[in-house]
């Protein structure tokens, strides 16, 4: 793996490529802005453009007839659109779409990136292991859903969020966070009072100013951190600095993060 180097742009995935991999892609990017909603990829329609987002956050959008619009995934500067092109299909049962207004993203011909994959295995490769990334965080997604607590499901993705923009604010109204953790709006109102009277965050109207990510983390629990040590094993650097807690303080629900240092365990 190759260190990254962001001189030609800040996504995560695209800095981590070696020089010539890179400049199989360079001749074909070009730097658009990524407004709120823009649909990356449109269910059940051909690809036509790939987009390497270099801040700002993509859901990706299941509509099922019966339940609406459920959110499975995130990328923003870790990743890349239309990954099912490399896995052998143009088209996705599932949507992208722009959820935070990142700036720009860089975007190109998705048949100038199949080209560009048929020339180098290790390109094929180094995109390969972010869908391997992605997956793990779904799959972690879909515990998280099954198992946690509204609170330990809100409190991860927010820290998923954080993770991919700069600063501490987070553009994001009720109704994308009730999306984004199978909740309806009522319950994710009450979660994030709950949230902030724990100190953890500030809530106004369309934004989320996070005030203490250490919290956030023991609120998230085991469900986060995986998927993002996945992505640093196999990519590059992803989120925040690593913060310990001990299981003791976890269990506690963070009342005495202080207290016992006799098991450490680290979010990587």
């Amino acid at each position: 793996m190759h260190g990254p180097d962001r001189t030609f742009s800040t996504n995560i995935l695209l800095s981590s490529l070696s020089p010539r991999d890179m400049g199989l892609l360079q001749p074909h990017l070009s730097r658009e802005k990524m407004d709120r909603n823009l649909a990356l990829v449109e269910p059940n329609q051909p690809i036509d453009d790939v987009w390497f987002p270099e801040d700002g956050i993509v859901s990706i959008i299941a509509q099922m007839p019966a339940f609406g619009a459920t959110e499975v995934g995130i990328f923003g500067r870790d990743g890349f659109s239309g990954t099912c092109l490399l896995l052998g299909s143009d088209l996705s049962p599932h949507g992208a779409y722009v959820q935070v207004a990142g700036g720009t993203g860089l975007r190109m011909k998705a048949d100038c990136l199949l080209a560009a994959v048929s020339q180098s295995p290790t390109l094929r490769a180094a995109l390969l292991r972010y869908i391997q990334t992605f997956m793990t965080q779904t799959a972690y997604s879909a515990v998280s859903n099954a198992h946690q607590r509204i609170e330990g499901r809100l409190a991860r993705w927010l820290l998923m969020c954080h993770d991919r923009i700069d600063g501490d604010e987070i553009a994001l109204t009720h109704e994308t966070m009730a999306m984004m953790i199978s909740a309806d709006r009522s319950s994710v109102t009450v979660t994030l009072h709950v949230l902030e009277g724990a100190g953890m965050l500030r809530s106004r109207r369309g934004r989320v100013l996070i005030t203490d990510r250490y919290k956030l983390e023991v609120a998230a629990g085991e469900n986060y951190g995986r998927p993002e040590a996945e992505y640093r094993k196999l990519i590059g650097p992803l989120g925040r600095a690593r913060r310990c807690y001990t299981l003791a303080a976890q269990k506690a629900g963070m009342a005495n993060a202080q207290a016992s240092e006799r098991t450490t365990v680290c979010t990587p």
